[in-house]
């Protein structure tokens, strides 16, 4: 509460299990226990704090009466805002909106507060059951960029968001203070500083997303959009540019375009990434704007470097086993190991760790490209895992090698 004092506007969010099974196997309490600890809870954060969230945890398996009671305690004792998780993704839309409904109608001081939805996405439906709460009554959504969260997930606030900005002939009476247009862009640093990959097919913001293959789709959108295209790109914040650039482009170019992208960038982190640009300019004939996003995100990045990539150079062939020599600096001092390893990307990732010292344990590489063609970026994401943690790593290049080994040197960077 008290890092939270300075906030314009703050809230203090309190839970506590209600259903059976969490009453019986988790807490191995009564009912009536349980109501007197959401009464002293409430209370004892009304007086710190005047804006309280409650949540009935688990709230989609909880007796019906029972949580009309407790929202009702909930609310007599401060709570502004009641929000009713479905925490384990079990509940589908017409429930959901019946469950409102029933709050509704059963809680006589529900007038008092304003009701919040939180579902997670284990059976696929958060979002619709989000949305299904709302057409009920619920004013508040609880969501996530990309639908990130627990387990499956939770509802992904561009789906929701866009799903009442698109329809409005259902969602009358709500709407969302976002700026869509924001949302593309906020995607994809989001993936980049997680590390979770947008699947390409996922709604709103998957590669995929405004793509039409299909040659009758393809026919029909040159003929006008809406007969394929539900969702403007431009709403989301996408782009399309006529603007091609290249080794030959300039500073100026290269910063036009970026603000018309979005960036709002100081003259020294222009500088900065013009100095990336040319560098990658050199190695593409195009450069696109996907590609331009990525420099960008990995400029706005905050990295510790410690340990810096000097240079790689790997063995390998079908008849041989995969040899790396790798050559890093670390505290203004250059340091060279080799190694063997199963596959280039393994001996080089052995090699670092002799040099290191360290050796983690890989969790996870994934490789994703970021434009088209044989000379497209490719970004790698590893996670590993060292003394309990896990960490999570980040690198581009047009060298698939060279973004592998300095994906993993970002990574050990943040456990250092």
């Amino acid at each position: 509460v008290s890092a939270l004092k300075k906030a314009k506007r703050f809230r203090v969010h309190i839970f506590l299990a209600t259903s059976k099974i969490h009453l019986k196997y988790k807490f191995k309490k009564k009912e009536e226990e349980i109501l007197e600890l959401a009464k002293k809870a409430t209370r004892l954060t009304r007086n710190l704090c005047e804006d309280i969230e409650f949540s009935p945890e688990d709230a989609t398996r909880t007796e019906r009466d029972f949580l009309f009671k407790i929202i009702e305690t909930a609310i007599k004792e401060g709570a502004k805002t009641i929000n009713i998780p479905d925490t384990v993704g079990y509940s589908y839309p017409q429930e959901i909106y019946s469950l409102i409904s029933d709050i509704l109608n059963n809680v006589v001081n529900i007038n008092k507060a304003i009701i919040s939805i939180h579902c997670h996405d284990d059976l696929g439906m958060a979002v619709a059951n989000s949305l299904s709460a709302v057409l009920a009554g619920a004013k508040q959504i609880h969501c996530t960029i990309n639908g990130i969260g627990e387990r499956a997930g939770n509802a992904s606030l561009e789906e929701v968001v866009m799903a009442i900005k698109t329809r409005r002939d259902v969602f009358v009476d709500s709407y969302t203070q976002v700026n869509t247009k924001e949302i593309y862009r906020t995607s994809r640093l989001v993936s980049t500083l997680t590390g979770f990959i947008v699947p390409p097919n996922k709604a709103i913001v998957g590669r995929n997303a405004f793509r039409h293959e299909s040659g009758i789709h393809q026919d029909a959108i040159l003929k006008r959009r809406i007969t394929y295209e539900i969702i403007n790109p431009k709403e989301i914040g996408i782009e399309k540019s006529e603007l091609v650039l290249g080794k030959h482009s300039g500073r100026h170019a290269l910063a036009k375009r970026l603000k018309d992208l979005g960036f709002k960038l100081g003259e020294r982190k222009i500088d900065l990434i013009f100095k990336k640009f040319k560098e990658l300019a050199d190695k593409k004939k195009e450069v696109f704007d996907d590609d331009l996003i990525a420099l960008v995100e990995e400029e706005i990045r905050e990295r510790k470097k410690l340990y810096e990539l000097v240079s790689v150079r790997v063995t390998t062939g079908t008849d041989m086993i995969p040899q790396a020599t790798v050559r890093i600096r670390y505290k203004r001092k250059n340091y060279q190991a080799t190694s063997f390893g199963d596959g280039p990307v393994d001996a080089c990732y052995k090699a670092i760790d002799k040099i290191t010292k360290i050796k983690p344990k890989l969790i996870s590489y994934k490789l994703e490209a970021i434009t088209k063609g044989k000379d497209a970026q490719g970004l790698v994401r590893v996670e590993i895992f060292y003394k309990g943690k896990n960490v999570m790593g980040s690198a581009l290049s047009t060298d698939i090698l060279e973004a592998s080994v300095k994906a993993y040197l970002d990574a050990l960077n943040k456990i250092i």
